[in-house]
């Protein structure tokens, strides 16, 4: 058994191949579709302007809710398009969702 001081040294010795933030929530089904077309919009205005998002996931869970997963090719991509969430166009596409959490995280292997 490792003991926390290994795994945290292996932590740090790992590589990110990529960073991503991770959006859960609930949307009324019946304002699913506005939602992805306004969801839809803000992908496109964030990529015009930051080509660092490299790709997003929403999947549906059993339970009705949300993940929406951005993935980015850096922490520092990422960052750069935060202001972007206080836009008018993503105040609107979430307006739609509530019970609204968010993680960010570090892709250390990928297949």
């Amino acid at each position: 058994m490792q003991t926390s001081q290994q795994l945290t040294a292996e932590r740090d010795t790992v590589v990110a191949v990529g960073v991503v933030r991770i959006h859960t929530y609930a949307v009324d089904p019946a304002d699913l579709s506005e939602f992805l077309k306004r969801r839809a919009t803000v992908i496109d205005m964030i990529r015009a302007a930051h080509p660092g998002l490299t790709s997003t996931r929403l999947v549906r869970l059993e339970d009705g809710t949300y993940t929406d997963t951005w993935s980015w090719d850096s922490f520092q991509s990422m960052a750069a398009a935060f202001p972007m969430a206080q836009s008018p166009e993503a105040a609107a596409a979430w307006s739609l969702a509530t019970n609204n959490s968010a993680t960010n995280a570090e892709i250390i292997d990928e297949h």
